[in-house]
């Protein structure tokens, strides 16, 4: 079996889009989604849940409280707990100011926190409230946050090779997810660059040459020769990315931040994430051939790159809006994806 079915003792089952052999998406909450898959399931997830700072509704109300968003984190990662494999890995994007509670939530679930990731980019636009004399409120964000967390190994088995041997989980896919370098030390050359916790995103104006505020250029500029940032993943998304596979589906205006104008598009998800950075993720996380499941699926960035890195996905997501984007996006990506293993 690849993507989980859903039980079969369920009541009333949710619309469920895909191929069900590389992917699938579940129209529904995610608490009453989770319930539905079985358990010990998936391999890994990759998520980008709510923040708890009011961008979008569903990311208000009871979650705009650091106690409501705390308590949402726990519920959705407990969930989660019981459809991962043992020693599966969570990766949870979050914001600045909140993923302290994130990671309590997690934690409080039964996750072993592993380490916190930092995708760094230069296309953040400031969000809080300009006043005379040259004040404001908040800075202008250049970085996200990424909780790694492991669900504890399997208590019949006490290594993680064993426990690789028996579930196909428990540690990081180092080699596939070295980057690439061509320099010095021949040894590491050949193998590629062992992977940091820290990755970076090229600026939205960057063309040919990187503009003054992006985080590749600011890291290169004390020492142009050695380049820096060649230890860092860059990733960097663009419109057709976002697009891609959306033709059938109206453009429209939609504001990207409260207040703010907002060209015609497709894709009206506020927080797409660059493709090359989600594949980087999957790689690192995924095993081989698993099922990475995310629960708050959006547009869809996280089947995309399962697809394309060969791993099977199960996404769920509430708003009807976003499943048809979603499922768009990936159905696309797929073809892609088999007409490159066919050629």
């Amino acid at each position: 079996m690849t993507v989980p079915d859903l039980r079969p003792d369920a009541d009333a089952q949710p619309v469920l889009y895909g191929d069900r052999r590389r992917w699938g998406l579940i129209h529904g909450d995610v608490l009453d989604a989770l319930a539905l898959l079985p358990s010990d399931s998936v391999s890994a997830v990759v998520c980008d849940p709510p923040y708890g700072i009011s961008i979008e509704p569903w990311d208000g109300g009871d979650l705009a409280s650091s106690a409501g968003f705390q308590a949402f984190s726990q519920a959705w990662a407990t969930a989660v707990h019981r459809v991962l494999r043992p020693g599966g890995h969570l990766l949870a994007f979050g914001a600045s100011r909140t993923s302290a509670r994130l990671a309590v939530g997690i934690e409080e679930a039964g996750f072993e926190i592993r380490d916190t990731l930092a995708w760094l980019y230069g296309s953040g636009v400031p969000k809080g409230r300009r006043m005379p004399g040259g004040l404001s409120s908040a800075l202008k964000p250049a970085w996200e946050p990424m909780v790694l967390a492991r669900k504890p190994l399997d208590p019949v088995v006490t290594t993680i090779a064993a426990n690789l041997a028996r579930h196909g989980t428990g540690a990081l896919n180092i080699g596939a997810s070295r980057l690439a370098r061509g320099d010095d030390h021949a040894i590491e050359s050949t193998l590629g660059r062992w992977p940091a916790n820290v990755m970076l995103g090229h600026a939205a104006s960057c063309g040919l040459e990187c503009v003054g505020d992006c985080p590749v250029s600011e890291i290169d500029r004390r020492n142009p020769a050695a380049r820096p940032s060649r230890f860092f993943y860059c990733a960097k998304p663009s419109r057709g990315e976002r697009e891609a596979g959306l033709d059938g589906l109206p453009a429209r205006s939609r504001p990207i931040f409260s207040g703010s104008g907002g060209r015609p598009r497709r894709n009206t998800h506020r927080t797409v994430k660059p493709q090359d950075l989600m594949r980087w993720l999957v790689r690192l996380v995924v095993p081989a051939s698993g099922v990475v499941l995310d629960p708050f699926s959006g547009s869809g960035s996280t089947g995309i790159a399962a697809v394309l890195e060969g791993r099977q996905f199960v996404g769920i997501e509430r708003e009807h809006e976003y499943v048809r984007i979603a499922s768009a996006r990936i159905r696309h990506w797929a073809i892609v994806a088999e007409r490159q293993r066919a050629a």
